[in-house]
Order: C-alpha cells, then structure tokens, then sequence
C-alpha cells in the first residue's frame, strides 16, 4: 500500500445562533485526507489554518502508511494514519489504544459567556436534547445569578460545571463565589478559577469549599505536580492522544477523575478520535468538552451519535465515521 495523496481542507462552520451572537467566529480548522493507492482513505483534523502544515504534507506521498510510526508525527497525521490502519486490519482505531472500556463516552452541553437569561434558556435546550451536565464560561460579576436561573429553568438534576478561565483570580474572589454558589446544589466543579501559577491557593480554595476544584492541563508532568499538592479533585486533559493518555495515568494514580478536551469546539472527525481515546482510559468518567455539535453543521455523514449525554463509541474499522463531501465544499475556505 503507498499514500497518493495528502490533501487539506480549511473549513469555517458558524456556531449555533445563540453563541454566534458572542461568536460569530470560533476559530480556523483544517481537515486532513491520506489517500491510498488501494482505494483506502484516513481523516484527521486540526486547529488552525491550511498553511500551518501545507509544506509538510508532500513528504508522506509515496510512503507506505502500514510501515511508518503513527505515534512520531502531528496528531492529526496519526489520527489519519490509524484510520487507514483500522480500516486496513478491520478494527476501530481505539484497538490501537488499548482495551475498550466503556461503549458510551459522557459529553457535555456547552455556553460561551453570555447574558444569565440567555445561558438558562440554553440550559433548557440541553436538557431537552437528554444532556445532564453543562459546561459554561464563568465571570464573577454573573455566575450566581446564572446558576440560580439555570437551575430554575432546567432542574435540580442538571448540573454544570463553570470554567471562568481564571476570571475569579484570587482566592478571597474564588472562595466567596463558591460560597454562594454551594448553596444550589448543581455546580459539578469549578475549573481553572483563580491564576494558575499558585497551586496553594488551589489547595487553599479546596479547603474551603465542597464544589469540586478542576485544573485544565496538559503535560503529565503538571498533573504529578498538582496531585503532589492535593491542591484539585479533577482534571481536564488537553492535547495529542498519547500525551492525554499519559497524564490520565498520572492522575489515575492518584485516584483523581478526569474529562478529555483534545478539539473542545472542534468538528466530528477529531471528536470522533477523542471518543475512541476516552473508551480506552478507566478514569475518564467526568463530560468530556467535544462540541461538534454547537455548529450550524458537521462533517461527518454518519457515525458519531450522540444521544442522552453520551457519544456512542463507533464500532466500524478505523474512525467508523463517513465524512459528507459535500459539507466538506460547502464550508471550505482553502
């Protein structure tokens, strides 16, 4: 088997209408098509423009996807790779992570920072669509008044986990809005509250509040640091497959949950590789943050089915997804 051809796709798919008015632009994503001389195809995807890896991508032609390294190039490419690979050997790419663990992965419904009234009427539409978390963008001057509404408005039973991206900064700040917000019942954590660059404040805050304290991270290594300082009770991972593999060991050796958000608003072909990573770690048990769905489209024709908060884990060779070309044209950019 030899690649033919590597081609890249610059997509722009708007946001559903209700963050578009906060958003009317998320951010650049390319897809990536190997083609094979045996008529055998993989998809990959990746934040930011075509050109970022344009130059790159001509090295692969000629090479025999089977014989070369998925895990020693760009995520995307190894993504790609392991879809040619699965379908080559007729297994799901999660095969090549491990073993499968759970069928079904827990997703989140999502709000950019918008007006109180706004994000509980969102609330309702995530409940209504079967989800039972809700991930929302936290600022200090709303986030009473929006949990309060949301819970109003969808319930006791739909919990939400607010991210101020470290809007609350200090921990006097952090402590009293977790104070205030204890007192609903439904905020699930409190991710990245206060400046990251104190993990004793981080324990401070834990000392003093019952909502769950979560730190957005990456690299294994800050994950072994924060457990060392028992400073949060969860994680979310970031970044290429294998590195988000090894930080949840990491955490999972110090018996700390975690959530996965390798694309976070990306499309279906990189939620999709997400899933099939998130089946195959064991404390992966918390929403994880793969949003194809807050789009007006997506690009896969089939595959990925959500439903009740949950992906199903496709079951077909390599990613199990159908890519829909003609979304693909519609929204190409470059």
């Amino acid at each position: 088997m030899k690649i033919t051809a590597v081609e890249l796709f610059e997509i722009e798919i708007p946001p559903i209408a209700p963050v578009a008015k906060y958003m009317p632009k998320i951010y650049d994503i390319t897809l990536c098509r190997i083609e094979t001389d045996e008529g055998i195809d993989g998809w990959g995807e990746y934040q930011g423009p075509r050109g970022k890896y344009e130059s790159a991508t001509d090295a692969y032609v000629g090479q025999d996807p089977l014989k070369c390294d998925p895990f020693n190039q760009p995520d995307f490419v190894t993504c790609a790779l392991l879809d040619i690979w699965g379908k080559a050997f007729g297994v799901p790419v999660n095969r090549f992570f491990g073993q499968k663990i759970r069928e079904k992965v827990p997703v989140s419904y999502w709000s950019c920072p918008m007006d109180p009234q706004e994000t509980a009427l969102e609330a309702v539409v995530g409940a209504e669509l079967g989800f039972t978390n809700h991930k929302l963008k936290g600022r200090s001057w709303n986030i009473v008044e929006t949990i309060r509404l949301v819970r109003d408005a969808a319930g006791p039973d739909y919990t939400v986990g607010v991210d101020p991206n470290r809007e609350f900064r200090l921990p006097h700040v952090a402590a009293r809005l977790a104070e205030e917000l204890e007192q609903f019942g439904t905020v699930a954590n409190l991710e990245d509250p206060m400046l990251k660059n104190n993990y004793a404040w981080y324990r401070l805050l834990r000392e003093k509040t019952t909502i769950p304290i979560a730190l957005h991270m990456g690299d294994p290594a800050g994950v072994l640091k924060a457990a060392k300082a028992e400073c949060v009770d969860y994680v979310n991972l970031g970044g290429p497959a294998l590195q988000v593999r090894k930080a949840a060991a990491v955490a999972e050796a110090a018996e700390m949950p975690c959530w996965v958000q390798m694309g976070g608003l990306c499309l279906g072909i990189l939620a999709t590789y997400s899933v099939h990573v998130q089946s195959t770690i064991p404390n992966a048990t918390l929403p994880c943050d793969e949003l194809p769905f807050m789009r007006i489209a997506d690009v896969l024709d089939q595959g990925l089915e959500v439903s009740d908060g949950h992906f199903t884990v496709p079951v077909g060779p390599g990613l199990g997804v159908t890519v829909n070309m003609d979304v693909v044209d519609a929204y190409r950019v470059a």
